[in-house]
């Protein structure tokens, strides 16, 4: 199993907006270890005042223009044992056996943790992908993205669609920034095509990408 990066932790009790986003500033982000329970880790976000879609961006988007986007707030009262089945065996299967068990997304999704939101992606009716987020005034938590994986109900580029209808979704509703979770695997660099992007290096946010990538070397 991965190893995840983290300089510092934390269990927070305090819960309001200004020290969920002075922690976030400060490279923490929330975790599904517990609740309160934050890591400081090489965070990465778009700063959204500089974020623009670029004409790569536009492509993913063109494709997946029938992907529809809907919040639910959580915990779920409609919980159903499925999503939790979908979600273990799509990282079982991209992260390997036993990262994130099905009880655990019950737990996430069920009972009051850390997150707050699950955006759940439609094509028509079809449920096809889920993600479990953090939202407050001022920013977005993209957090745990899961979809199946069959090849049969696999949508191309399904995953970045979701991301990037989220990073939209975010800029739409006024977000300061959206926060895509942590850089620390050569799978990571995705994460890099966006404008406006910005990473903690243990102290501070710096935009420079290059030496982003030299973290991975």
């Amino acid at each position: 199993m991965h190893k995840y990066l983290k300089w510092n932790e934390q269990t927070i009790q305090d819960f309001s907006n200004e020290n969920i986003n002075s922690l976030y500033n400060q490279g923490y982000v929330f975790t599904r270890v517990e609740k309160g329970y934050m890591n400081q880790t090489r965070s990465l976000r778009i700063d959204l005042s500089k974020f623009e879609l670029s004409s790569e961006n536009r492509r993913v988007l063109r494709k997946a223009e029938n992907l529809k986007l809907e919040t639910k707030d959580l915990p779920l009262i409609d919980y159903h044992w499925s999503l939790g089945k979908l979600a273990k065996d799509f990282y079982d299967t991209k992260f390997g056996d036993g990262v994130f068990s099905a009880n655990k997304v019950k737990e996430i999704l069920t009972t009051e943790q850390n997150f707050n939101k699950l955006f759940v992606y439609k094509v028509e009716e079809e449920k096809i992908g889920y993600t479990i987020c953090f939202e407050s005034e001022e920013m977005l938590h993209y957090s745990y993205p899961f979809y199946n994986l069959e090849p049969k109900n696999l949508k191309p580029n399904l995953g970045m669609s979701m991301m990037l209808s989220a990073i939209v979704y975010a800029k739409e509703n006024n977000k300061k920034y959206i926060y895509l979770g942590s850089f620390q695997r050569p799978t990571d660099t995705y994460k890099l095509q966006f404008k406006g992007l910005e990473w903690f290096d243990g102290e501070k946010w710096s935009d420079d990408l290059e030496k982003l990538k030299q973290t991975l070397k």
